[in-house]
This record gives structure tokens, C-alpha cells and sequence, in this order.
């Protein structure tokens, strides 16, 4: 544990010591005057005489460890949208959500400008499938307000048994409206890869879903099958993707990158804290055209590979402006299973941006547009019949080209590159 971290864990106890060290009730508890701005030890002494003050004279008997819960709560929400003080429920249900299974609807939420907001629906989950989309604001779960709620208690209020309904009353910016959307809850397991497949000519899509543990060797073991196939380009899809864990970001992209090529760096209070992470040319895969797909939901993780492709010219990135959740969070664990989640740096692409409330802005900005209603009378399904016949079956992805403008449009691009440099060899 750093020097920052055991210190912070340190006043944690003291101020816990300091809490179980009073008895009975204060029911006049003066300061002759008030103390120092920066004197930790009197503020500690203040909050001290704060819980005093309640224990006595609260008009009901308070439970020690819901008071300490609450102001951890408190302390840590003050900081910034993203840390937080995290129960032993919550926090293991972090764990498991790193590993690819929990329980819930499917998506991932953070705070901007003090409103709940969807950073990404989970693919395949019941709030994609609802039509949750990155960007909504949310206003009530089950008709609680969530303003001024904490991120902790909006996940406690979604999170419950399989087939119980949640219902999330948001409001769409893009279409200025305020919707009512009921959720049934369940069992949520994610594959970190959502397809792996080839789209056409030899060029290969990935979508990535999330960042967890198991996502570098399940994309080895991807890449690999796709290269042996005869791959020789790929789409990497990290839309909606809302990110996870900064050392697996790092792994995915120097996948594609030469060693010693600078990824991402992170910066931090503490000088000797400041990290520098560069490809360690372990598991470099041919150097083939990439182009790299991002909207608004791809967030934290996501915007790390998606800078350092595009900072060391590795990838075209195509789509829209991403999230811009530009910091890091540790997750400390506490001795009674509770947590705090803790923002401790700032990441900067290889070329020094900084994203935080920014984003990354894609090369070639392409909106997404609708896929117009189909008209199935003027279908000829003979036609279509014959077709497949001739072609064979089409994978997911292909079949995802002619309702996807934004795939479409990085279709083009990737054959476009492959002509290119064709022609300069």
C-alpha cells in the first residue's frame, strides 16, 4: 500500500477511535474558537463532537455503524461524481461485476452536472433491450427522485431479484422528452467479447463489451482464430462500451502497438505516484489497418485504447465524441468488507490530452442515424432466398452493416485503407 493510501487509512482510524472513545451524551459542546482550516486533528475533534452530539440527543437511539456508513457517505460524495463509500453488499458486488456476472439491468451510470446519467447500456441486457440509451438523464427509479441522490443509493434502488420490475423515469435531451421505462430485472452475465467474426473480404469486427479481467486472453484467443482465417484488417467496436479496468485497457492495446510505445499515463497529487504505461511488445499482432468505432458511451477504458490507437496514427477512430470520464478510480477495502471507491489520478492520452469532461474527439465524425422501418410487402423473399443461397449465411455482423450507418461508414473507410496501401506497395 502507497504512503497516501496508508495514511488515508490511518486517519479512517483515527476518527473511528476517536467516534468509540466518546460515551453518553454532550449536550453543550463549546469551541472556544474555530479551528484552522488545514489542522486535520481539530476538524477530526469537530466531527468527534458531532457524533456526540447525535448519539445524545438524536430523539431516537442511533446504530453506530449506520452513523460512521453515513458519514463516509458523506465525506466521500463531497469529493467529486465518481468516488465513493461503498457498503459490503456494494462493494462485492463490484467484485462480482468485474468478473462478468451480477445481478441488476444492465448498466452502467455516473453523475454529470449533479444528474444521474446513463454513461452506457450494457449490450444484450435488459436495459438495451428496454431501449436505455448514453446520455439519459434519470430522474426518478421508482418514482424516488434522484436528485441529490448518491450513485450508491441509485444502484441499490436498481439492483434486486430476477424478474422483479425496476422503473426508470428519464429524460432524453436529443428528443426533449421524459420517458417512463419499466425494466425487468435479471441475472446479468456478460461476455466481454460480443462478437468476433469477419464482416467481409477478410475483414474482421470485434466488439468489445467491457474491460474485465478475463477480456485480454478471451481477445487473444479471438484475434488469433480470426488471423488464422486469413484476416487482414478488423473493426474494433467500442461503442457503448463503458469501460473497467485500467491494466486490461492497457493490455488490449498493446496488442496492436510496438514495445515501447507510450499507451497512457496517469497523473496524480503524489509525484512518485505518477505512472507511465507503454507497450510491452509481449503479444503485438500484425500491423493490419484498424479502424476503431466510439460514441458517447464509450467511456474510462474504452477512451484509453481509443487515444493511444489514435495518438500513435495506429487506428482511424470513427463515430462521435466519447464520454470523457478521465480519471481513475481505486477501490480500497476497508476490515468490516465495505470499500472506498477513491479518484486518485487523472489519465492523459499519449500526447498529453487530457479528456476529463472532453472526450475524444473521432477522426471522422459520423452520427448515428435510425435504420428506416422495414418494408416487408415490397420484399421478394424468393429473391432474398436466392440470394443467400448463392452467398451462404451472412454473419451477425454483415447482417448489422445495412442497419448501422456508423458500421457502414467504417466499412468503407477500412477498404479505402486496404486499396491504399495496396497501391503503395
Amino acid at each position: 500500500m502507497s504512503k497516501s493510501l496508508r495514511t488515508a487509512s490511518l486517519l479512517t482510524v483515527a476518527v473511528i477511535l476517536g467516534y468509540f472513545a466518546i460515551t453518553g451524551g454532550c449536550k453543550d459542546v463549546k469551541d472556544d474558537k474555530p479551528p484552522a482550516k488545514d489542522d486535520i486533528y481539530s476538524q477530526v475533534e469537530l466531527f468527534a463532537n458531532g457524533v456526540a452530539i447525535v448519539r445524545g440527543e438524536y430523539v431516537d437511539e442511533v446504530d453506530s455503524k449506520k452513523l460512521i456508513y453515513g458519514a463516509m457517505k458523506g465525506m466521500l460524495s463531497g469529493l467529486d461524481d465518481f468516488s465513493a463509500f461503498m457498503e459490503p453488499d456494494e462493494y462485492k458486488e463490484i467484485k462480482d461485476e468485474t468478473k462478468g456476472q451480477f445481478g441488476g439491468i444492465g448498466v452502467e451510470i455516473s453523475t454529470r452536472d449533479g444528474i444521474l446519467t446513463i454513461v452506457a447500456p450494457i449490450d444484450g441486457t435488459p436495459a438495451d433491450a428496454a431501449g436505455i440509451k448514453a446520455g439519459d438523464k434519470i430522474i426518478k427509479i421508482d418514482d424516488k427522485v434522484t436528485k441529490k441522490m448518491t450513485l450508491s443509493d441509485a444502484v441499490k434502488l436498481m439492483r434486486g431479484d430476477a424478474g422483479t420490475t425496476v422503473k426508470l423515469t428519464i429524460w432524453r435531451e436529443k428528443d426533449k422528452k421524459i420517458l417512463d421505462i419499466p425494466i425487468k430485472r435479471a441475472i446479468i452475465k456478460i461476455n466481454s467479447i460480443k462478437n468476433a467474426e469477419f464482416i467481409e473480404d477478410k475483414i474482421g469486427y470485434l466488439k468489445l463489451v467491457e474491460f474485465q479481467e478475463n477480456t485480454p486472453r478471451d481477445m487473444e484467443e479471438a484475434l488469433k482464430r480470426l488471423e488464422k482465417e486469413g484476416m487482414d484488417s478488423l473493426i474494433l467496436d467500442l461503442r457503448n462500451n463503458p469501460g473497467g479496468l485500467l491494466d486490461v485497457s492497457v493490455d488490449v492495446s498493446e496488442k496492436f502497438l510496438p514495445k515501447e510505445t507510450v499507451i497512457v499515463s496517469t497523473k496524480s497529487r503524489t509525484p512518485s505516484q505518477n505512472l507511465l504505461f507503454k507497450s510491452s511488445g509481449k503479444y503485438q499482432h500484425p500491423d493490419y489497418p484498424i479502424v476503431v468505432l466510439v460514441n458517447g458511451g464509450s467511456a474510462s477504458a474504452s477512451e484509453i485504447v481509443a487515444g493511444a490507437l489514435q495518438d500513435n496514427k495506429r487506428a482511424v477512430i470513427i463515430g462521435t465524441k466519447t464520454f470523457g470520464k478521465a480519471s481513475v478510480q481505486t477501490v480500497i477495502p476497508l476490515r468490516d468488507g465495505s470499500a472506498i471507491r477513491l479518484t486518485t489520478a487523472s489519465y492523459f492520452t499519449p500526447s498529453g490530452k487530457l479528456i476529463r469532461n472532453e472526450g475524444i474527439m473521432p477522426d471522422v465524425v459520423v452520427e448515428r442515424e435510425e435504420a428506416p422501418a422495414k418494408d416487408v410487402e415490397k420484399e421478394d423473399v424468393f429473391e432474398k432466398l436466392e440470394e443467400k443461397e448463392k452467398v451462404g449465411k451472412p454473419s451477425e455482423a454483415a447482417k448489422m452493416v445495412k442497419e448501422d450507418n456508423q458500421l457502414e461508414r467504417a466499412l468503407d473507410i477500412i477498404k479505402a485503407i486496404k486499396v491504399y496501401s495496396q497501391e503503395k506497395k
